[in-house]
Protein backbone atom coordinates (compact mmCIF):
# COMPACT_ATOMS: atom_id res chain seq x y z
CA UNK A 1 0.00 0.00 0.00
CA UNK A 2 2.87 2.33 0.86
CA UNK A 3 4.49 1.59 -2.51
CA UNK A 4 1.20 2.32 -4.29
CA UNK A 5 0.87 5.62 -2.44
CA UNK A 6 4.45 6.53 -3.30
CA UNK A 7 3.80 5.72 -6.95
CA UNK A 8 0.70 7.94 -6.96
CA UNK A 9 2.61 10.79 -5.36
CA UNK A 10 5.39 10.41 -7.94
CA UNK A 11 2.79 10.47 -10.70
CA UNK A 12 1.27 13.62 -9.26
CA UNK A 13 4.73 15.16 -9.05
CA UNK A 14 5.33 14.33 -12.71
CA UNK A 15 2.04 15.99 -13.64
CA UNK A 16 3.09 19.13 -11.78
CA UNK A 17 6.47 19.11 -13.52
CA UNK A 18 4.86 18.64 -16.93
CA UNK A 19 2.42 21.44 -16.27
CA UNK A 20 5.23 23.70 -15.17
CA UNK A 21 7.28 22.92 -18.26
CA UNK A 22 4.39 23.52 -20.61
CA UNK A 23 3.20 26.64 -18.82
CA UNK A 24 5.09 29.18 -20.94
CA UNK A 25 4.22 27.56 -24.25
CA UNK A 26 0.56 27.48 -23.21
CA UNK A 27 0.58 31.28 -23.38
CA UNK A 28 0.77 31.16 -27.16
CA UNK A 29 -0.49 27.67 -28.07
CA UNK A 30 -3.76 27.32 -26.12
CA UNK A 31 -7.11 28.79 -27.15
CA UNK A 32 -7.86 30.04 -23.61
CA UNK A 33 -4.91 32.39 -23.75
CA UNK A 34 -5.56 33.43 -27.33
CA UNK A 35 -9.08 34.33 -26.26
CA UNK A 36 -7.51 36.69 -23.72
CA UNK A 37 -4.92 38.18 -26.10
CA UNK A 38 -7.40 38.72 -28.90
CA UNK A 39 -10.11 40.00 -26.58
CA UNK A 40 -7.79 42.54 -24.98
CA UNK A 41 -6.49 43.54 -28.39
CA UNK A 42 -10.02 44.60 -29.32
CA UNK A 43 -10.49 46.30 -25.94
CA UNK A 44 -7.35 48.41 -26.45
CA UNK A 45 -8.45 49.38 -29.97
CA UNK A 46 -11.90 50.40 -28.68
CA UNK A 47 -10.43 52.54 -25.89
CA UNK A 48 -8.05 54.26 -28.32
CA UNK A 49 -10.89 55.04 -30.72
CA UNK A 50 -13.50 56.39 -28.30
CA UNK A 51 -11.87 57.86 -25.19
CA UNK A 52 -9.91 60.60 -27.01
CA UNK A 53 -13.05 61.69 -28.91
CA UNK A 54 -15.78 62.79 -26.50
CA UNK A 55 -18.95 64.39 -27.93
CA UNK A 56 -18.98 68.19 -28.18
CA UNK A 57 -20.36 69.88 -25.07
CA UNK A 58 -20.53 66.61 -23.15
CA UNK A 59 -19.35 67.93 -19.78
CA UNK A 60 -21.38 71.14 -20.03
CA UNK A 61 -24.60 69.23 -20.78
CA UNK A 62 -23.92 66.80 -17.93
CA UNK A 63 -23.21 69.64 -15.48
CA UNK A 64 -26.36 71.57 -16.43
CA UNK A 65 -28.55 68.48 -16.24
CA UNK A 66 -27.16 67.44 -12.87
CA UNK A 67 -27.74 70.94 -11.46
CA UNK A 68 -31.42 70.81 -12.47
CA UNK A 69 -31.83 67.26 -11.17
CA UNK A 70 -30.28 68.17 -7.81
CA UNK A 71 -32.53 71.20 -7.45
CA UNK A 72 -35.65 69.19 -8.27
CA UNK A 73 -34.64 66.41 -5.87
CA UNK A 74 -34.33 68.95 -3.05
CA UNK A 75 -37.81 70.38 -3.55
CA UNK A 76 -39.86 67.32 -4.54
CA UNK A 77 -40.30 63.88 -2.91
CA UNK A 78 -40.57 62.28 -6.36
CA UNK A 79 -38.87 62.64 -9.75
CA UNK A 80 -40.57 65.58 -11.44
CA UNK A 81 -41.07 66.28 -15.14
CA UNK A 82 -38.18 68.73 -15.05
CA UNK A 83 -35.99 66.09 -13.42
CA UNK A 84 -36.79 63.60 -16.19
CA UNK A 85 -36.26 66.20 -18.93
CA UNK A 86 -32.82 67.02 -17.54
CA UNK A 87 -31.95 63.36 -17.22
CA UNK A 88 -33.10 62.73 -20.80
CA UNK A 89 -30.90 65.56 -22.05
CA UNK A 90 -27.92 64.01 -20.30
CA UNK A 91 -28.62 60.52 -21.60
CA UNK A 92 -28.88 61.75 -25.18
CA UNK A 93 -25.18 62.57 -25.20
CA UNK A 94 -23.61 59.37 -26.56
CA UNK A 95 -20.21 58.71 -28.09
CA UNK A 96 -21.65 56.20 -30.55
CA UNK A 97 -23.71 58.96 -32.19
CA UNK A 98 -20.53 60.46 -33.66
CA UNK A 99 -19.92 60.12 -37.40
CA UNK A 100 -16.91 57.84 -36.96
CA UNK A 101 -18.90 55.60 -34.61
CA UNK A 102 -21.73 55.29 -37.11
CA UNK A 103 -19.22 54.27 -39.76
CA UNK A 104 -17.92 51.55 -37.45
CA UNK A 105 -21.48 50.38 -36.78
CA UNK A 106 -22.14 50.22 -40.51
CA UNK A 107 -19.26 47.78 -40.99
CA UNK A 108 -19.84 45.72 -37.85
CA UNK A 109 -23.64 45.78 -37.78
CA UNK A 110 -26.18 43.00 -38.22
CA UNK A 111 -28.92 42.39 -40.82
CA UNK A 112 -31.91 44.76 -40.71
CA UNK A 113 -35.47 43.99 -39.71
CA UNK A 114 -37.92 42.57 -42.26
CA UNK A 115 -41.40 41.04 -42.42
CA UNK A 116 -42.03 39.10 -45.63
CA UNK A 117 -39.07 39.79 -47.90
CA UNK A 118 -35.75 38.43 -46.54
CA UNK A 119 -33.78 40.44 -49.10
CA UNK A 120 -34.68 43.57 -47.12
CA UNK A 121 -32.50 42.26 -44.31
CA UNK A 122 -29.45 43.12 -46.46
CA UNK A 123 -30.61 45.35 -49.31
CA UNK A 124 -33.14 48.17 -49.46
CA UNK A 125 -33.71 50.58 -52.35
CA UNK A 126 -34.38 54.32 -51.98
CA UNK A 127 -37.99 53.83 -53.09
CA UNK A 128 -38.72 51.12 -50.54
CA UNK A 129 -36.87 53.04 -47.85
CA UNK A 130 -39.10 56.07 -48.41
CA UNK A 131 -42.22 53.88 -48.25
CA UNK A 132 -41.10 52.29 -44.98
CA UNK A 133 -40.21 55.70 -43.57
CA UNK A 134 -43.63 57.13 -44.46
CA UNK A 135 -45.33 54.22 -42.71
CA UNK A 136 -43.09 54.58 -39.69
CA UNK A 137 -43.79 58.33 -39.53
CA UNK A 138 -47.52 57.68 -39.21
CA UNK A 139 -46.90 55.55 -36.11
CA UNK A 140 -44.40 58.06 -34.79
CA UNK A 141 -46.83 60.97 -35.12
CA UNK A 142 -49.51 58.96 -33.31
CA UNK A 143 -47.02 58.16 -30.55
CA UNK A 144 -46.12 61.88 -30.27
CA UNK A 145 -49.77 62.75 -29.77
CA UNK A 146 -50.08 60.14 -27.02
CA UNK A 147 -46.96 61.51 -25.34
CA UNK A 148 -48.26 65.09 -25.51
CA UNK A 149 -51.56 64.06 -23.91
CA UNK A 150 -49.76 62.06 -21.22
CA UNK A 151 -47.43 64.99 -20.54
CA UNK A 152 -50.35 67.39 -20.13
CA UNK A 153 -51.99 65.06 -17.60
CA UNK A 154 -48.69 64.59 -15.77
CA UNK A 155 -48.06 68.36 -15.65
CA UNK A 156 -51.53 68.99 -14.22
CA UNK A 157 -51.06 66.31 -11.56
CA UNK A 158 -47.61 67.65 -10.66
CA UNK A 159 -48.90 71.23 -10.44
CA UNK A 160 -51.67 70.08 -8.09
CA UNK A 161 -49.12 68.35 -5.86
CA UNK A 162 -46.80 71.39 -5.97
CA UNK A 163 -49.67 73.71 -5.02
CA UNK A 164 -49.94 71.77 -1.75
CA UNK A 165 -46.15 72.06 -1.34
CA UNK A 166 -45.98 68.28 -1.85
CA UNK A 167 -47.63 67.78 1.52
CA UNK A 168 -50.65 65.86 0.23
CA UNK A 169 -49.68 62.20 -0.15
CA UNK A 170 -52.62 61.30 -2.38
CA UNK A 171 -51.75 64.11 -4.79
CA UNK A 172 -48.11 63.03 -4.74
CA UNK A 173 -49.13 59.48 -5.58
CA UNK A 174 -51.36 60.71 -8.38
CA UNK A 175 -48.52 62.81 -9.80
CA UNK A 176 -46.10 59.87 -9.72
CA UNK A 177 -48.62 57.66 -11.49
CA UNK A 178 -49.26 60.23 -14.24
CA UNK A 179 -45.54 60.89 -14.69
CA UNK A 180 -45.03 57.14 -14.95
CA UNK A 181 -47.63 56.96 -17.72
CA UNK A 182 -45.94 59.86 -19.50
CA UNK A 183 -42.59 58.08 -19.29
CA UNK A 184 -44.13 54.95 -20.79
CA UNK A 185 -45.65 56.98 -23.63
CA UNK A 186 -42.34 58.78 -24.19
CA UNK A 187 -40.47 55.47 -24.40
CA UNK A 188 -42.99 54.26 -26.99
CA UNK A 189 -42.48 57.50 -28.91
CA UNK A 190 -38.69 57.05 -28.76
CA UNK A 191 -39.01 53.51 -30.08
CA UNK A 192 -41.27 54.70 -32.91
CA UNK A 193 -38.86 57.52 -33.76
CA UNK A 194 -35.97 55.10 -34.19
CA UNK A 195 -37.95 53.24 -36.85
CA UNK A 196 -38.29 56.44 -38.88
CA UNK A 197 -34.52 56.53 -39.40
CA UNK A 198 -34.85 54.45 -42.54
CA UNK A 199 -32.48 54.87 -45.43
CA UNK A 200 -31.37 52.83 -48.39
CA UNK A 201 -28.68 50.30 -47.59
CA UNK A 202 -26.63 47.54 -49.15
CA UNK A 203 -24.82 45.39 -46.59
CA UNK A 204 -23.31 42.85 -48.97
CA UNK A 205 -20.01 44.74 -49.17
CA UNK A 206 -19.81 45.33 -45.41
CA UNK A 207 -20.48 41.65 -44.68
CA UNK A 208 -17.74 40.61 -47.08
CA UNK A 209 -15.37 43.02 -45.38
CA UNK A 210 -16.36 41.85 -41.90
CA UNK A 211 -15.91 38.22 -42.94
CA UNK A 212 -12.35 38.96 -44.05
CA UNK A 213 -11.59 40.93 -40.86
CA UNK A 214 -12.88 38.19 -38.53
CA UNK A 215 -11.20 35.42 -40.52
CA UNK A 216 -7.80 37.14 -40.34
CA UNK A 217 -8.41 38.06 -36.69
CA UNK A 218 -8.93 34.46 -35.59
CA UNK A 219 -6.23 33.16 -37.93
CA UNK A 220 -3.62 34.82 -35.69
CA UNK A 221 -4.39 32.33 -32.94
CA UNK A 222 -4.98 29.47 -35.37
CA UNK A 223 -1.38 29.71 -36.61
CA UNK A 224 0.11 29.48 -33.11
CA UNK A 225 -2.29 26.73 -32.03
CA UNK A 226 -0.94 24.42 -34.71
CA UNK A 227 -3.95 24.44 -37.04
CA UNK A 228 -3.78 25.03 -40.77
CA UNK A 229 -4.39 28.73 -41.51
CA UNK A 230 -5.13 27.94 -45.16
CA UNK A 231 -7.83 25.42 -44.26
CA UNK A 232 -9.27 27.76 -41.62
CA UNK A 233 -9.45 30.72 -44.02
CA UNK A 234 -11.13 28.63 -46.70
CA UNK A 235 -13.73 27.20 -44.29
CA UNK A 236 -14.50 30.27 -42.18
CA UNK A 237 -16.69 32.07 -44.77
CA UNK A 238 -19.21 29.21 -44.68
CA UNK A 239 -19.50 29.39 -40.87
CA UNK A 240 -19.83 33.16 -41.11
CA UNK A 241 -22.55 32.83 -43.76
CA UNK A 242 -24.61 30.66 -41.40
CA UNK A 243 -24.12 33.30 -38.69
CA UNK A 244 -25.49 35.97 -41.04
CA UNK A 245 -28.52 33.81 -41.84
CA UNK A 246 -29.12 33.25 -38.11
CA UNK A 247 -29.16 37.02 -37.51
CA UNK A 248 -31.38 37.49 -40.55
CA UNK A 249 -34.06 35.19 -39.13
CA UNK A 250 -33.77 36.81 -35.70
CA UNK A 251 -34.70 40.12 -37.34
CA UNK A 252 -37.87 38.71 -38.94
CA UNK A 253 -40.79 40.47 -37.25
CA UNK A 254 -42.65 37.33 -36.13
CA UNK A 255 -39.50 35.64 -34.82
CA UNK A 256 -38.60 38.80 -32.93
CA UNK A 257 -42.08 38.95 -31.38
CA UNK A 258 -41.72 35.39 -30.10
CA UNK A 259 -38.19 35.96 -28.83
CA UNK A 260 -36.54 33.39 -31.10
CA UNK A 261 -33.05 34.85 -31.41
CA UNK A 262 -29.91 34.27 -33.40
CA UNK A 263 -28.54 31.68 -30.96
CA UNK A 264 -31.41 29.26 -31.63
CA UNK A 265 -31.22 29.73 -35.40
CA UNK A 266 -27.45 29.34 -35.47
CA UNK A 267 -27.65 25.99 -33.68
CA UNK A 268 -30.59 24.86 -35.83
CA UNK A 269 -28.73 25.60 -39.07
CA UNK A 270 -25.69 23.73 -37.82
CA UNK A 271 -27.75 20.76 -36.67
CA UNK A 272 -29.61 20.53 -39.98
CA UNK A 273 -26.32 20.23 -41.84
CA UNK A 274 -24.60 17.87 -39.41
CA UNK A 275 -27.60 15.55 -39.20
CA UNK A 276 -28.52 15.42 -42.89
CA UNK A 277 -25.75 15.78 -45.46
CA UNK A 278 -23.05 15.80 -42.79
CA UNK A 279 -20.23 18.28 -42.22
CA UNK A 280 -17.36 17.89 -44.71
CA UNK A 281 -13.88 17.51 -43.24
CA UNK A 282 -12.59 20.69 -44.89
CA UNK A 283 -15.17 22.70 -42.92
CA UNK A 284 -14.31 21.35 -39.48
CA UNK A 285 -11.15 23.46 -39.19
CA UNK A 286 -13.37 26.55 -38.80
CA UNK A 287 -15.75 24.82 -36.36
CA UNK A 288 -14.06 26.26 -33.26
CA UNK A 289 -16.82 26.58 -30.66
CA UNK A 290 -14.71 27.34 -27.60
CA UNK A 291 -12.23 29.59 -29.43
CA UNK A 292 -15.04 31.88 -30.57
CA UNK A 293 -17.12 31.96 -27.42
CA UNK A 294 -14.20 32.29 -25.00
CA UNK A 295 -13.02 35.37 -26.87
CA UNK A 296 -16.56 36.72 -26.66
CA UNK A 297 -16.72 36.03 -22.94
CA UNK A 298 -13.56 38.05 -22.35
CA UNK A 299 -15.34 40.98 -24.03
CA UNK A 300 -18.42 40.32 -21.89
CA UNK A 301 -16.29 41.01 -18.81
CA UNK A 302 -15.96 44.63 -19.94
CA UNK A 303 -19.72 45.04 -19.55
CA UNK A 304 -19.80 43.96 -15.90
CA UNK A 305 -19.01 47.04 -13.82
CA UNK A 306 -18.74 46.94 -10.05
CA UNK A 307 -19.99 50.51 -9.68
CA UNK A 308 -23.31 49.58 -11.27
CA UNK A 309 -23.53 46.51 -9.10
CA UNK A 310 -23.12 48.57 -5.93
CA UNK A 311 -25.67 51.11 -7.18
CA UNK A 312 -28.54 48.69 -6.69
CA UNK A 313 -27.30 47.82 -3.22
CA UNK A 314 -27.32 44.80 -0.98
CA UNK A 315 -30.72 43.35 -2.00
CA UNK A 316 -29.64 42.82 -5.61
CA UNK A 317 -26.30 41.33 -4.57
CA UNK A 318 -28.06 39.02 -2.12
CA UNK A 319 -30.56 37.82 -4.75
CA UNK A 320 -27.81 37.05 -7.28
CA UNK A 321 -24.97 35.76 -5.10
CA UNK A 322 -26.90 33.79 -2.48
CA UNK A 323 -29.74 32.28 -4.48
CA UNK A 324 -27.54 31.26 -7.43
CA UNK A 325 -25.11 28.93 -5.58
CA UNK A 326 -27.97 27.44 -3.52
CA UNK A 327 -29.90 26.56 -6.69
CA UNK A 328 -26.75 25.22 -8.37
CA UNK A 329 -25.80 22.91 -5.50
CA UNK A 330 -29.37 21.73 -4.88
CA UNK A 331 -29.96 21.02 -8.56
CA UNK A 332 -26.71 19.06 -8.84
CA UNK A 333 -27.56 17.01 -5.72
CA UNK A 334 -31.08 16.42 -7.03
CA UNK A 335 -29.65 15.12 -10.29
CA UNK A 336 -27.22 12.78 -8.56
CA UNK A 337 -29.27 11.50 -5.62
CA UNK A 338 -32.84 11.56 -6.92
CA UNK A 339 -32.62 11.32 -10.71
CA UNK A 340 -29.30 9.42 -10.57
CA UNK A 341 -28.00 10.96 -13.78
CA UNK A 342 -25.03 8.79 -14.85
CA UNK A 343 -22.88 11.65 -16.15
CA UNK A 344 -21.78 14.05 -13.44
CA UNK A 345 -20.36 16.41 -16.04
CA UNK A 346 -23.75 16.64 -17.78
CA UNK A 347 -25.43 17.16 -14.42
CA UNK A 348 -23.20 20.06 -13.34
CA UNK A 349 -23.22 21.69 -16.79
CA UNK A 350 -27.02 21.71 -16.94
CA UNK A 351 -27.20 22.92 -13.33
CA UNK A 352 -24.80 25.81 -13.99
CA UNK A 353 -26.52 26.72 -17.27
CA UNK A 354 -29.91 26.91 -15.58
CA UNK A 355 -28.89 28.59 -12.30
CA UNK A 356 -26.18 31.08 -13.28
CA UNK A 357 -26.59 32.74 -16.67
CA UNK A 358 -27.18 30.27 -19.44
CA UNK A 359 -24.72 29.61 -22.23
CA UNK A 360 -21.80 31.58 -20.79
CA UNK A 361 -21.89 29.68 -17.51
CA UNK A 362 -22.37 26.37 -19.33
CA UNK A 363 -19.24 26.98 -21.44
CA UNK A 364 -17.12 27.89 -18.42
CA UNK A 365 -18.43 24.99 -16.33
CA UNK A 366 -18.05 22.48 -19.15
CA UNK A 367 -14.43 23.58 -19.56
CA UNK A 368 -13.76 23.26 -15.82
CA UNK A 369 -15.18 19.72 -15.55
CA UNK A 370 -14.22 18.73 -19.11
CA UNK A 371 -17.72 17.83 -20.19
CA UNK A 372 -18.27 16.26 -23.59
CA UNK A 373 -19.32 18.54 -26.43
CA UNK A 374 -22.61 16.62 -26.71
CA UNK A 375 -23.37 17.39 -23.06
CA UNK A 376 -22.66 21.07 -23.57
CA UNK A 377 -24.89 21.12 -26.67
CA UNK A 378 -27.72 19.52 -24.73
CA UNK A 379 -27.44 22.06 -21.90
CA UNK A 380 -27.28 24.99 -24.30
CA UNK A 381 -30.23 23.72 -26.34
CA UNK A 382 -32.51 23.40 -23.33
CA UNK A 383 -31.40 26.81 -22.11
CA UNK A 384 -32.32 28.51 -25.38
CA UNK A 385 -35.77 26.89 -25.48
CA UNK A 386 -36.69 27.83 -21.91
CA UNK A 387 -35.18 31.31 -22.26
CA UNK A 388 -37.48 32.07 -25.21
CA UNK A 389 -40.50 30.80 -23.24
CA UNK A 390 -39.68 32.65 -20.02
CA UNK A 391 -38.85 35.88 -21.84
CA UNK A 392 -42.45 36.04 -23.10
CA UNK A 393 -44.36 34.40 -20.25
CA UNK A 394 -42.77 36.10 -17.22
CA UNK A 395 -43.40 39.80 -18.07
CA UNK A 396 -46.97 39.00 -19.11
CA UNK A 397 -47.56 37.09 -15.88
CA UNK A 398 -46.11 39.97 -13.86
CA UNK A 399 -48.48 42.41 -15.57
CA UNK A 400 -51.44 40.06 -15.15
CA UNK A 401 -51.04 39.71 -11.37
CA UNK A 402 -50.09 43.35 -10.86
CA UNK A 403 -46.68 42.58 -9.38
CA UNK A 404 -44.53 45.60 -8.54
CA UNK A 405 -42.01 46.14 -11.32
CA UNK A 406 -39.00 46.24 -9.00
CA UNK A 407 -39.92 42.79 -7.70
CA UNK A 408 -40.74 41.59 -11.21
CA UNK A 409 -37.44 42.90 -12.55
CA UNK A 410 -35.48 41.21 -9.78
CA UNK A 411 -37.36 37.96 -10.41
CA UNK A 412 -36.64 37.99 -14.13
CA UNK A 413 -33.03 39.09 -13.71
CA UNK A 414 -32.33 36.19 -11.39
CA UNK A 415 -34.05 33.47 -13.42
CA UNK A 416 -34.04 34.18 -17.17
CA UNK A 417 -30.79 32.78 -18.52
CA UNK A 418 -29.62 35.10 -21.31
CA UNK A 419 -28.65 38.73 -20.66
CA UNK A 420 -30.31 39.93 -23.87
CA UNK A 421 -33.55 38.13 -23.03
CA UNK A 422 -33.52 39.68 -19.54
CA UNK A 423 -33.21 43.16 -21.04
CA UNK A 424 -36.01 42.51 -23.52
CA UNK A 425 -38.33 41.14 -20.83
CA UNK A 426 -37.56 44.05 -18.49
CA UNK A 427 -38.13 46.65 -21.21
CA UNK A 428 -41.55 45.09 -21.87
CA UNK A 429 -42.61 46.14 -18.36
CA UNK A 430 -40.95 49.50 -17.60
CA UNK A 431 -37.70 51.38 -17.14
CA UNK A 432 -37.61 50.38 -13.47
CA UNK A 433 -38.06 46.71 -14.30
CA UNK A 434 -35.38 46.91 -17.00
CA UNK A 435 -32.91 48.61 -14.67
CA UNK A 436 -33.39 46.11 -11.85
CA UNK A 437 -33.47 43.05 -14.11
CA UNK A 438 -30.37 44.02 -16.12
CA UNK A 439 -28.39 44.97 -13.01
CA UNK A 440 -29.16 41.73 -11.19
CA UNK A 441 -28.26 39.73 -14.30
CA UNK A 442 -24.99 41.68 -14.45
CA UNK A 443 -24.30 40.83 -10.81
CA UNK A 444 -25.12 37.21 -11.50
CA UNK A 445 -22.77 37.11 -14.49
CA UNK A 446 -19.83 37.65 -12.14
CA UNK A 447 -20.57 34.18 -10.80
CA UNK A 448 -19.23 32.72 -14.07
CA UNK A 449 -15.63 32.94 -12.85
CA UNK A 450 -16.44 31.86 -9.30
CA UNK A 451 -18.44 28.84 -10.42
CA UNK A 452 -15.75 27.79 -12.92
CA UNK A 453 -13.10 27.90 -10.19
CA UNK A 454 -15.25 26.02 -7.67
CA UNK A 455 -16.14 23.32 -10.19
CA UNK A 456 -12.47 22.92 -11.13
CA UNK A 457 -11.53 22.48 -7.45
CA UNK A 458 -14.41 20.11 -6.75
CA UNK A 459 -13.65 17.93 -9.78
CA UNK A 460 -9.98 17.69 -8.88
CA UNK A 461 -10.50 17.08 -5.16
CA UNK A 462 -13.61 14.90 -5.17
CA UNK A 463 -14.89 13.64 -8.51
CA UNK A 464 -11.69 12.59 -10.28
CA UNK A 465 -9.28 12.26 -7.38
CA UNK A 466 -7.55 8.89 -7.22
CA UNK A 467 -7.42 7.21 -3.78
CA UNK A 468 -4.13 7.96 -2.03
CA UNK A 469 -3.17 10.63 -4.56
CA UNK A 470 -2.68 14.16 -3.29
CA UNK A 471 -4.25 17.01 -5.21
CA UNK A 472 -1.88 19.86 -5.95
CA UNK A 473 -2.56 23.48 -6.78
CA UNK A 474 -1.00 22.86 -10.20
CA UNK A 475 -3.67 20.28 -11.02
CA UNK A 476 -6.43 22.72 -10.15
CA UNK A 477 -4.69 25.43 -12.19
CA UNK A 478 -4.29 23.06 -15.12
CA UNK A 479 -8.04 22.34 -15.12
CA UNK A 480 -9.19 25.89 -14.44
CA UNK A 481 -10.42 27.60 -17.69
CA UNK A 482 -7.85 30.37 -18.14
CA UNK A 483 -10.07 32.58 -20.28
CA UNK A 484 -12.03 33.32 -17.10
CA UNK A 485 -8.99 35.34 -15.98
CA UNK A 486 -9.47 37.55 -19.03
CA UNK A 487 -13.17 37.89 -18.22
CA UNK A 488 -12.39 38.96 -14.64
CA UNK A 489 -9.53 41.26 -15.66
CA UNK A 490 -11.68 43.06 -18.22
CA UNK A 491 -14.35 43.59 -15.57
CA UNK A 492 -11.85 45.02 -13.07
CA UNK A 493 -10.14 47.28 -15.61
CA UNK A 494 -13.38 48.73 -16.95
CA UNK A 495 -14.75 49.17 -13.44
CA UNK A 496 -11.67 51.22 -12.54
CA UNK A 497 -11.93 53.31 -15.72
CA UNK A 498 -15.65 53.87 -15.17
CA UNK A 499 -15.10 54.91 -11.56
CA UNK A 500 -12.24 57.26 -12.45
CA UNK A 501 -14.15 59.20 -15.12
CA UNK A 502 -17.48 59.22 -13.25
CA UNK A 503 -20.76 57.48 -13.97
CA UNK A 504 -22.14 60.18 -16.28
CA UNK A 505 -19.08 60.36 -18.51
CA UNK A 506 -18.82 56.58 -18.22
CA UNK A 507 -22.34 56.19 -19.54
CA UNK A 508 -21.49 58.39 -22.53
CA UNK A 509 -18.01 57.12 -23.34
CA UNK A 510 -17.98 53.51 -22.05
CA UNK A 511 -21.57 52.23 -22.13
CA UNK A 512 -22.51 54.09 -25.31
CA UNK A 513 -19.12 54.20 -26.92
CA UNK A 514 -16.51 51.56 -26.19
CA UNK A 515 -19.05 48.82 -25.45
CA UNK A 516 -22.17 49.46 -27.53
CA UNK A 517 -20.26 51.18 -30.30
CA UNK A 518 -17.55 48.55 -30.75
CA UNK A 519 -17.04 45.63 -28.35
CA UNK A 520 -20.63 44.42 -28.25
CA UNK A 521 -20.74 44.01 -32.01
CA UNK A 522 -17.72 41.72 -31.91
CA UNK A 523 -18.98 39.83 -28.87
CA UNK A 524 -22.30 39.00 -30.47
CA UNK A 525 -20.68 37.94 -33.75
CA UNK A 526 -18.30 35.68 -31.80
CA UNK A 527 -21.20 34.14 -29.88
CA UNK A 528 -23.11 33.52 -33.08
CA UNK A 529 -20.10 31.83 -34.69
CA UNK A 530 -19.84 29.63 -31.59
CA UNK A 531 -23.50 28.60 -31.78
CA UNK A 532 -23.14 27.72 -35.45
CA UNK A 533 -20.12 25.61 -34.51
CA UNK A 534 -22.06 23.86 -31.76
CA UNK A 535 -24.70 22.80 -34.27
CA UNK A 536 -22.16 21.70 -36.88
CA UNK A 537 -20.25 19.62 -34.34
CA UNK A 538 -23.33 17.86 -32.95
CA UNK A 539 -25.06 14.72 -34.17
CA UNK A 540 -28.42 13.65 -32.76
CA UNK A 541 -27.27 10.04 -32.64
CA UNK A 542 -24.58 11.09 -30.19
CA UNK A 543 -27.12 12.97 -28.05
CA UNK A 544 -29.63 10.12 -27.94
CA UNK A 545 -28.00 8.37 -24.99
CA UNK A 546 -28.05 11.50 -22.83
CA UNK A 547 -31.81 11.88 -23.16
CA UNK A 548 -32.48 8.40 -21.79
CA UNK A 549 -35.49 8.57 -19.49
CA UNK A 550 -35.78 12.32 -20.07
CA UNK A 551 -33.62 12.93 -17.00
CA UNK A 552 -31.79 16.06 -18.27
CA UNK A 553 -35.14 17.67 -19.13
CA UNK A 554 -36.59 16.75 -15.72
CA UNK A 555 -33.46 18.15 -14.08
CA UNK A 556 -33.80 21.44 -15.93
CA UNK A 557 -37.54 21.84 -15.29
CA UNK A 558 -37.30 20.96 -11.60
CA UNK A 559 -34.22 23.11 -11.10
CA UNK A 560 -35.72 26.10 -12.86
CA UNK A 561 -38.97 25.72 -10.91
CA UNK A 562 -37.00 25.78 -7.66
CA UNK A 563 -35.03 28.76 -8.97
CA UNK A 564 -38.23 30.67 -9.79
CA UNK A 565 -39.75 30.11 -6.35
CA UNK A 566 -36.60 30.81 -4.34
CA UNK A 567 -35.64 33.92 -6.34
CA UNK A 568 -39.12 35.42 -5.99
CA UNK A 569 -39.16 34.74 -2.24
CA UNK A 570 -35.69 36.14 -1.59
CA UNK A 571 -36.29 39.16 -3.85
CA UNK A 572 -39.47 40.01 -1.95
CA UNK A 573 -37.77 39.64 1.44
CA UNK A 574 -34.69 41.67 0.49
CA UNK A 575 -36.35 44.46 -1.54
CA UNK A 576 -39.50 44.94 0.55
CA UNK A 577 -38.88 43.68 4.09
CA UNK A 578 -35.16 44.14 4.74
CA UNK A 579 -34.20 47.08 2.46
CA UNK A 580 -37.42 48.95 1.57
CA UNK A 581 -35.54 52.28 1.60
CA UNK A 582 -33.35 51.15 -1.30
CA UNK A 583 -36.40 49.95 -3.24
CA UNK A 584 -38.11 53.30 -2.78
CA UNK A 585 -35.20 55.09 -4.49
CA UNK A 586 -35.19 52.89 -7.60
Amino acid sequence: MAEEKLTNENAASEVVTDVGKSGWSDLYTKEDYWAIWLGFGLIIIALLIFLPNPPDGMRETIAQSNAIMEKEAETSPFKTIAWHDANDAKLKVKADDATYAKTIAKWLGFPHGWTSNPIEAFLLSEEKAEAKKAKAMEKYNAAKENTAAALAAAQTAEDDARAENFGNESLNTKAKEEIGKWRGAKNAESSAKKKTAVGAYNQIGSFLGLCIILALFFTIGVIFMGLSPTKFLSAFPFVFLLAILAYMLEEQSTMKAYGIGYAAWAIIFGLLISNTIGVPKWLMTAVQTEYYIKTGLVLLGAEILFGKILAIGTPGIFVAWVVTPIVLVCTYMFGQRILKIPSKTLNITVSADMSVCGVSAAIATAAACRAKKEELTLAVGMSLIFTAIMMIVMPNFIKLVGMDHVLGGAWMGGTIDATGAVAAAGAFLSDRALYVAATIKMIQNIMIGVIAFCVAVYWCCRVERQPGCAVSAWEIWHRFPKFVLGFISASIIFSIIYQSIGSDVGYTMIDNGVIRGFLRYFREWFFCLAFVSIGLATNFRELKGYFKGGKPLILYVCGQSFNLMLTLLVAYIMFYLVFPDITAKI
